[in-house]
């Protein structure tokens, strides 16, 4: 994960700690909301992955979760709470899954994002 978050530092240019926390909720929220099977996979393709869903709380859901709304507008809004803008979120979404793809490959990944209503549009 440290390559991914080097990615993202340097990409979309927020500092390291902002990113971990992102990309764990961004995670935690696919593993949440997608399909068990292909989310298993790029878990398994992205080693400390868990560790950063864990530290970010768990991706979503939860009474902070709840409060903001679920789904992708929940997940928007929880990362806006750390002060990221939507250019930063989208910068980071496409990074972690342009990473999650050189990983596990294509057809994992885009059916994830498939089976998220409303998912698409920010990746």
């Amino acid at each position: 994960m440290d390559e991914l978050i080097a990615r993202i530092t340097e990409h979309v240019g927020i500092d390291a700690e902002k990113a971990q926390s992102a990309v764990g909720m961004i995670l935690g929220f696919l593993q949440k909301e997608g399909p068990q099977d292909r989310v298993g996979e790029m878990m398994a393709a992205l080693p400390g992955a868990q560790e950063l869903i864990d530290r970010a709380g768990g991706g979503g859901g939860g009474f902070l979760g709840g409060l903001m709304g679920g789904g992708v507008m929940g997940l928007g809004q929880q990362l806006m709470g750390l002060g990221l803008g939507m250019g930063e979120i989208a910068g980071i979404s496409k990074e972690t899954m342009a990473y999650a793809k050189e990983k596990v490959g294509d057809e994992p990944v885009d059916e994830v994002i498939g089976s998220i209503p409303g998912l698409s549009q920010f990746i």
